[in-house]
């Protein structure tokens, strides 16, 4: 009998799983059942959020870390909340220092992309707002399974391997301390291995006793300052310092009757609005989703949403066009107005002026929460701070370095970020919440999500399972392998540059929970995970 987790002879399927008094979807099950564990303390689904969170930061480190950056939308008592707790740039740190170095764009690895983080100050923050219970226990999880170990999940596994080959053996000070954390028996754990990190249970140990405020005023930010000036980083303990995060009211676009909720600027959930917002001026062939007229449809609004998205969204105290303006009616008509038979060269529009991890929780009381947090690209800078098991996240690598750009990177200021939490509501009331992690593949996998549910009446693990494609630049997109070949030749025949990715790990991996009237919950979880829905 084989213990691997690569060979599956025979198709598989997940099934919606259905609940009344909790659920919690995650990528990995022990941070679900973490999650699951505090509603039956009798916490609510905030502190089901955070407990989940704190976990993901432990059994899936490829992804996220105590060095993330973390977004919220939280439906509580029919009011929706968000909560941006991205960190922003040293106040060493300009583009004219970069581009002094010799870089001509934001490099991804190492020191120089490395933010202050804001996912402990935004756990915090949850915590002391809407939690029942204490901060400390809602971390008790993950600080077990960072002391006693656990067994590494599959995806994970290859995802470890990935970071493993990045970053054992690079050079640089500041990425030794990478392969004594996370690959400590000499290569990256295996499907079924145990791995375990003392050092960052004893990290969030501190984080639960302080609230946080050891990660930007205590001894674990005199260890960041320290390693950073050591290694020849740019943050120091004054960046850290003081740091909050932001509540925040979430942005809608209704699409076709639904309110489909985003967070506002810094992060790109704008794009996805953008794009529905073009949609709602075009019809799609409802009876045959996958028709290859929609597959460029969708395709095309994308991409006239994206590249507004990538011109104009920045720290909002800088941004040039406000985002009300890019997803207004008559611009969006404006917009669809450019979709026709053929492929085009996107470009972005002149509105007027004036690896990440997903989950999602819902509690028996009408609460529900989407969060997402993430180090950006896998492992994030690669930077791990000694005897911490704190790995510091790369998001400055959305800046730009052109200073005519309202994205450029200055000191103080929050970069364009790709972790989008969604949340859908209908004639004032919650559905539920809903997400897909994956870089710069979230809006594209969010849009695909909700026009699989809202517009083809998909129920949410069809939604997941459906077959997804990715615009890469220009006309280039890429489709999943189990796309039927038919299709590719008629988007080919449209003008699109198609390609094949049999890395589905590229296609993002999300997560719902919706609400129906009587009350009932359903969850799904993607499939392109090693997560679960747990369920009460």
């Amino acid at each position: 009998m084989k213990f691997d987790a690569f060979t599956y002879r025979y198709p598989s399927r997940r099934g919606l799983v259905y609940g009344t008094r909790g659920m919690v979807a995650t990528s990995q099950p022990l941070a679900a059942q973490a999650g699951l564990d505090a509603l039956k303390k009798g916490g609510n689904a905030i502190d089901a959020a955070v407990a989940a969170a704190a976990c993901m930061t432990v059994v899936e480190p490829t992804t996220n870390g105590l060095g993330s950056d973390m977004f919220a939308i939280i439906w509580k008592d029919g009011k929706l909340y968000g909560l941006n707790a991205s960190g922003k740039a040293p106040k060493a740190l300009s583009a004219e220092l970069v581009r002094s170095l010799g870089y001509e764009k934001m490099p991804q690895r190492g020191w120089l992309p490395v933010m202050v983080h804001g996912a402990v100050a935004g756990w915090a923050a949850l915590s002391e707002r809407f939690g029942k219970l204490s901060f400390e226990e809602l971390l008790q999880p993950a600080a077990g399974y960072a002391e006693q170990g656990f067994a590494v999940t599959p995806v994970i596994a290859d995802l470890w391997e990935r970071g493993y080959k990045l970053f054992a053996n690079r050079e640089g000070d500041e990425f030794r301390p990478w392969a004594e954390t996370f690959a400590p028996k000499g290569h990256a754990p295996r499907p079924g291995e145990i791995w375990s990190c003392p050092e960052m249970a004893e990290t969030i140990r501190m984080i639960a006793q302080t609230k946080g405020r050891v990660m930007y005023e205590g001894s674990l930010a005199d260890a960041i300052d320290a390693f950073s000036r050591k290694t020849g980083g740019f943050i120091r303990k004054e960046d850290l310092e003081g740091y909050q995060p932001q509540w925040v009211d979430p942005i809608k676009v209704n699409y076709r009757g639904t309110d489909v909720w985003e967070m506002p600027p810094n992060g790109d959930g704008l794009v996805v609005l953008a794009a529905l917002a073009i949609l709602n001026n075009i019809e799609l062939d409802r009876e045959h989703p996958d028709s290859p007229e929609n597959f460029h449809k969708l395709i095309e609004a994308m991409k006239l949403g994206y590249e507004d998205g990538l011109k104009y969204i920045s720290d909002p105290r800088t941004m040039k066009v406000p985002a009300e303006a890019i997803i207004a009616p008559e611009y969006a008509k404006k917009r669809a107005a450019l979709i026709g038979k053929e492929a085009i060269h996107p470009f972005p529009g002149e509105p007027t002026a004036g690896s990440t991890i997903y989950l999602c929780t819902a509690d028996a009381e009408g609460n529900m929460v989407s969060l997402i947090q993430s180090n950006f690209n896998g492992f994030g800078s690669g930077v791990v701070v000694p005897g911490t098991g704190i790995s510091l996240q790369n998001r400055g690598f959305g800046f730009s370095l052109d200073p005519e750009s309202p994205n450029v990177l200055a000191p103080g200021k929050k970069s364009f970020h790709t972790i989008i939490p969604g949340f859908l509501t209908k004639d004032g009331k919650a559905l539920g919440p809903f997400g897909v992690m994956g870089a710069f593949m979230q809006p594209q996998g969010q849009l695909q999500v909700a026009v699989n549910m809202i517009d083809f009446g998909m129920n949410p693990q069809e939604a997941l399972d459906r077959p997804r494609w990715e615009w890469v630049k220009d006309k280039k997109i890429v489709l999943e392998e189990s796309v039927p070949e038919e299709i590719a030749e008629a988007l080919r025949a449209r003008g699109h540059e198609v390609g094949r990715e049999p890395d589905t790990s590229v296609f993002g991996r999300g997560q719902i929970i919706l609400r129906n009237e009587e009350g009932v919950l359903t969850g799904a979880t993607e499939p392109r995970a090693d997560g679960t829905v747990a369920v009460w």
